[in-house]
């Protein structure tokens, strides 16, 4: 029995308990909201950062929508309660970032001309052609020369005949700077810039001969260069740019180049000049990709082949997925474990880098395969436009078979072995319990991961490039595709591969995937339904 000594020691030590539990929560308290404002202190940091960079390159929505966002998001973690929207919050955010905005970006890039030569600005496109047509005007004055640099841009910083320091860069004409140190008729100090050494000089020599700062805001007034990095001299464009007429004249031929409305300046009988600037050009893309024989053929039979490719993927791992997952789903077979471990070795290594084996073992001079398993036959695995498709699905096969097994010993295993125990009391064969009970139900369960493995090979770009590179290369079409490309490769080496990039086809390539996979995608899974239906 407890004394009321003892009860009130406990009591005590039950007080000082809660205390310290008090004191622990609340001291736990001010550590997450520390953290809370810390964390966003810096994103909010990073939002105006992003937003002035924009704002400066007048990307106002987008800017626009980063300053919106990040207050949304400093509003949400501030408020009491609100616990799901602080949990969807981030997830919202970044699918908001890295899947709606990639789309709404793609879509917007398949109605403009984004491409080589047409990847910047009107306002641009001048600079550069003007910059590339320059030469120096006979009898230059020579301007004393003093290389600085700031923010990593490099700037000439000059005195003129006045005696007053001006400084400008290739994207900022020459202005007058206060505060400049002149000795002995140059420029050893410029304040916010560092002046280059010697050694700095010759290790940047390639940046700085091609560097031309513009004298004032007019391009047709002309722009400084240097190769010593001690003088520089005044060039001129060959080129004359009148804004009034929005004209570029030849000065030596005399030819007039005006703005086609195309994104290039072009002459009356349709020759352009580069480079040109990015515009608007509606439906043009999926005009060129639809009529176009040298680019409808290729889309034609690479369309085709990505379909077969997806089909006789699927159908080919599925089929013997399946009949290895009957065979060590059998009681009867010994040592199961160890056999479905050697199955899925092919599933439990990288892609990219099976690929790259199998490449290797299929060289037509030095694989193994030609080698050891065909006697030193010289079989061109890879550069034969039949054999190679029959080696990426071999590959591929290889690679697929070991997930379609594991997916059906799960569906296989998860059927009651009471239905076809009954099926065959009845009569039926073991064959014909399976095709007739058992399969139908399998579908039931993978039909889903069938469609998914079919979305997955009908993109599946890692294998087709590291394999065969798309090759062996279709010479006579108009667009960079080979033989075993799929769209998705073939949209890659449109947009990157080569010395002429066109992301505005890519992108419209990229549309027309989209669709089709989308459609495909719908119709396979309301099939799906019925059959679920139907069983």
């Amino acid at each position: 029995m407890l004394t009321p000594t003892t009860t009130r020691a406990d009591a005590r030590a039950l007080d000082g308990r809660r205390a310290r539990r008090t004191a622990e929560t609340a001291s736990l308290g001010w550590k997450l909201l520390l953290l809370k404002i810390t964390v966003l202190g810096l994103l909010n940091a990073a939002s105006v950062y992003a937003a002035m960079v924009l704002f400066f390159n007048e990307r106002w929505l987008i800017g626009t929508l980063v300053v919106v966002t990040g207050a949304l998001i400093t509003w949400i973690y501030f408020q009491r309660g609100a616990l799901p929207a602080k949990y969807l919050a981030p997830g919202v955010t970044f699918l908001l970032i890295f899947q709606v905005f990639v789309i709404l970006y793609s879509g917007y890039v398949a109605f403009t001309n984004y491409g080589t030569g047409h990847n910047s600005t009107k306002e641009h496109a001048i600079h550069a052609i003007m910059l590339q047509t320059q030469d120096r005007v006979p009898d230059s004055p020579t301007y004393p020369l003093t290389v600085v640099e700031r923010s990593g841009e490099l700037a000439f910083a000059v005195t003129a005949q006045e005696g007053e320091v001006l400084v400008g860069s290739a994207d900022a004409p020459l202005e007058a700077i206060d505060g400049a140190l002149v000795e002995e008729g140059r420029i050893v100090d410029v304040p916010g810039h560092t002046v280059l050494s010697f050694t700095e000089l010759m290790e940047r020599q390639q940046e700085l001969s091609t560097l031309a700062v513009p004298l004032d805001e007019d391009p047709n007034a002309g722009a400084l260069r240097t190769q010593d990095g001690q003088r520089a001299y005044v060039y001129t464009s060959r080129f004359v740019y009148d804004e009034s007429s929005d004209t570029m004249t030849n000065t030596e031929s005399g030819e007039t180049y005006t703005d086609g409305g195309e994104g290039a300046f072009v002459t009356e009988s349709g020759e352009q000049l580069m480079p040109g600037w990015r515009v608007n050009v509606g439906l043009d893309n999926f005009v060129r990709a639809i009529t176009e024989e040298s680019i409808r053929g290729p889309l034609l039979y690479v369309t085709a082949w990505t379909f077969a490719f997806a089909f006789l993927s699927v159908a080919s791992t599925f089929v013997l997925g399946l009949f290895l997952a009957i065979v060590f789903n059998d009681p009867r077979m010994r040592s199961r474990r160890y056999y479905r471990l050697v199955m899925i070795l092919p599933y439990a290594f990288p892609g990219f880098l099976s690929a790259l084996v199998w490449a290797g073992m299929m060289n037509q001079e030095f694989g193994f395969i030609n080698s050891v398993l065909f006697g030193g036959a010289a079989i061109p695995w890879l550069s034969d436009p039949w054999l190679a498709k029959l080696s990426i699905l071999i590959v591929n096969l290889w690679l697929g078979f070991p997930y379609m097994f594991l997916v059906c010993t799960g569906a296989l295993q998860s059927i009651p072995e009471e239905l076809t125990e009954a099926a065959q009391m009845d009569g039926a064969r073991p064959f014909q319990a399976f095709r007739q009970i058992k399969f139908p139900l399998l579908l039931v369960s993978i039909a889903p991961l069938l469609i998914s493995s079919f979305a997955f090979n009908f993109n599946n770009f890692n294998l087709v490039y590291m394999l065969t590179g798309g090759g062996p290369r279709d010479i006579e079409a108009g667009i960079n595709v080979g033989s075993t490309d799929i769209l998705i490769s073939m949209v890659y080496k449109v947009a990157f591969v080569g010395a002429q990039s066109d992301y505005g086809l890519a992108s419209a390539f990229s549309i027309l995937i989209f669709f089709i996979v989308g459609t495909i995608s719908v119709i396979a899974f309301r099939r799906t339904r019925a059959l679920e239906e139907l069983n």
